[in-house]
C-alpha cells in the first residue's frame, strides 16, 4: 500500500474527535517537509465541515490540509467553495499556498471542465492567485491532451501579460515575487506538453523589452524538460532572448 493509502486507512479506524491530535502529530513540522500524502489522506476522506474548519485553523499544517481538501469540496459542487480556495490561495503561508494548487489539480484530476472554469476567473486577479492557478494547471498528468495543453498556454499568455503590465511599485511586492518565480517553471510543463504551439508563444515573449517577462523565459529555458521537448526550438528562444537583452 502506498503511504497515503496507509494514512487513509488510519484516519478511517479513528473517531472524529482525534483526527486533528493525529494530523498534527504527523505533520512533519517543524521540519524542512510537510507530510503531503497525510494531507491528500486527509482530503480524500475528512467531513466537509472538518475540512472546512481546518482550513481556517491559524496551525499551518492544519491550514494546508483544509486547503487541499477543498479540491474535493470543488469537485463535488459544495457551495462557496471556489470562493474559500481563492481566499486561501492569497493566504501568506506557502504551505497553505502549496495545497491550493494541489486542490486545483485534485479538481482537475474530477473535472478538467471545472478546472478551466476556475481558470477562467482567477487569471486575472492579483499575483498570489495568478501564481496558485498557473501552478495548479501546469501539472504533466493534466496535460494529456492537446486542448488542455493549448488551453493552459492561453492562461499563461495572460497571466504573463499582467506581468508585462505591473508599475515599478508593485514589482517590489513578495507577491509579485512570488508570481514570477512561479512563471519561472510553469511555462515549461505546459511547452513540454504542446511543444509545436508553446515553443512559439515563448518565442515571441523572449522578444520582450520588459525585464522580468525575459527573466521568465530564461528561467523556463533552464529546465530540461524543454531542451527534451524541442532542442533546436529551444536553441531559437534563447537566441531571440540573448537578442532582445536578457
Amino acid at each position: 500500500m502506498s503511504k497515503r493509502a496507509d494514512y487513509r486507512a488510519v484516519l478511517e479506524s479513528l473517531p472524529p474527535e482525534q483526527w486533528v491530535a493525529y494530523l498534527n502529530a504527523e505533520s512533519g513540522l517543524p521540519g524542512p517537509r510537510g507530510n503531503i500524502e497525510l494531507a491528500q489522506a486527509f482530503a480524500d476522506v475528512a467531513d466537509p465541515a472538518l475540512i472546512r474548519l481546518c482550513a481556517a485553523s491559524q496551525d499551518e499544517y492544519l491550514a494546508t490540509c483544509g486547503a487541499v481538501g477543498f479540491g474535493r469540496l470543488l469537485a463535488d459542487d459544495e457551495p462557496h467553495s471556489a470562493e474559500t480556495l481563492r481566499e486561501l490561495a492569497a493566504d501568506s503561508r506557502w504551505r497553505v499556498r502549496e495545497g491550493v494548487a494541489m486542490a486545483l489539480q485534485r479538481l482537475g484530476d474530477a473535472k478538467m471542465a471545472s478546472l478551466w472554469a476556475v481558470a477562467a476567473e482567477w487569471a486575472d486577479g492579483p499575483p498570489l492567485v495568478q501564481r496558485a492557478i498557473a501552478a495548479g494547471i501546469c501539472e504533466p498528468r493534466l496535460l494529456g491532451t492537446p486542448d488542455d495543453a493549448v488551453r493552459a498556454l492561453d492562461v499563461l499568455d495572460r497571466i504573463t501579460a499582467s506581468v508585462r503590465g505591473t508599475d515599478v511599485q508593485a514589482r517590489r511586492a513578495e507577491e509579485f515575487r512570488v508570481l514570477r518565480q512561479g512563471l519561472g517553471y510553469c511555462w515549461s510543463v505546459a511547452i513540454a506538453a504542446a511543444p509545436a504551439e508553446g515553443f512559439g508563444r515563448l518565442e515571441r515573449w523572449a522578444a520582450s523589452d520588459d525585464k522580468d517577462v525575459r527573466w521568465i523565459v530564461r528561467e523556463n529555458l533552464k529546465k530540461a524538460r524543454l531542451a527534451r521537448a524541442d532542442p533546436a526550438a529551444a536553441e531559437r528562444v534563447a537566441e531571440v532572448l540573448d537578442g532582445a537583452g536578457a
